[in-house]
């Protein structure tokens, strides 16, 4: 029977593969009393759940629709849980769990982290490592963020993080309807004028905001940016330069990730960001990180040992077994 005991929570949570990641991990660091399953759990089932949890739980992971249900259960810890009201993650302290009627085991202190956006900013620095690029830090290149939904925001705020990146174009359906956008790059990027909005089904904007960037992250869900790899593969022959992360990792690689590629540009799946928001949060509710995780990938998982690199190795075997 494990002894430390982890989940990721949501609804759907069959197709999740944040158990490969994570037992992968425990395996990897000889952690044999820990164990990480995943539940069904809606916005109304949330509340019971973890008031039914008992002393040997360590962490969870969240997923739609709980990134904002767990808010009012604790205490956000780092940059981004705190600026954006999302968190993925929950730490769990029982050594302050106080004494409540509604809370049988006794309620423990929960620490809120957001590791979605950190597991953006690696995705884009594995990359660029294995690409041989380097940028410089002077805020000049540009991020076309495909849709304006609760993922954008966290592909936003990498892109913040990222001192390469002085403009950030959202592309979507519905312009203007997420207004937290706008005033988060506003305050990060400290260029005049870092934000603007086009329509998704305006093909030459489109076009001219994707030829022009450094990184696109698409965060539109499905089959839902067929069209856009349509209006790609219809562009002519002029190339596309920029690196493509599409946050999407089933089909692999999606029909976006096949356009942008055929013109010369270089993508990467969703599976690279569920790798690192995983690995960061691994880190977390083990204790190896006792502490708030860098909120900008410029500390680069700072003070990583050899150890750290065979975490990540074994993370990324299991993960691409699993797919």
């Amino acid at each position: 029977m494990a002894n430390h005991r982890c989940a990721v929570l949501g609804k759907p949570v069959a197709h999740s593969l944040s158990p490969v990641l994570h037992n992968a991990a425990y395996r990897s660091l000889k952690l044999d009393d820990w164990l990480y399953d995943k539940h069904e759990v809606g916005e109304d089932d949330l509340d019971a759940f973890l008031k039914g949890l008992d002393s040997t739980w360590a962490g969870l992971s969240l997923t739609m629709p709980l990134k904002k249900t767990i808010q009012p259960y604790g205490v956000p810890e780092n940059l981004w849980a705190k600026e954006l009201k999302v968190a993925n993650t929950a730490v769990f302290d029982w050594s302050v769990a106080a004494d409540d009627p509604a809370w049988p085991n006794g309620k423990p202190g929960i620490k809120l982290y957001n590791t979605d956006v950190i597991g953006i900013q690696l995705a884009f620095d594995h990359a660029n490592r294995e690409l041989g690029e380097h940028h410089t830090a002077s805020r000049s290149g540009t991020a076309l963020i495909i849709g304006n939904g609760n993922t954008a925001t966290s592909a936003l705020a990498a892109c913040c993080m990222m001192p390469e990146i002085g403009h950030i174009v959202v592309a979507a359906r519905h312009p203007g309807k997420n207004t937290g956008l706008k005033p988060v790059a506003e305050k990060f990027v400290n260029v005049h004028n870092p934000y603007n909005e086009i329509e998704l089904g305006d093909d030459q904007a489109l076009l001219e905001a994707a030829r022009n960037a450094t990184y696109v992250i698409n965060t539109i869900p499905g089959h839902a940016a067929d069209n856009v790899a349509d209006a790609l593969a219809d562009a002519g022959t002029e190339p596309f330069s920029g690196l493509l992360l599409d946050v999407i990792y089933d089909p692999r690689p999606t029909k976006l990730m096949e356009a942008w590629r055929a013109h010369g540009g270089h993508a990467i799946g969703g599976e690279e960001m569920l790798l690192y928001q995983a690995l960061v949060q691994v880190l977390l509710m083990t204790g190896i990180w006792d502490d708030d995780p860098p909120s900008d990938a410029d500390q680069r998982l700072q003070d990583t040992t050899t150890e750290d690199d065979q975490l990540e190795i074994a993370m990324r075997k299991a993960l691409e077994e699993a797919l």
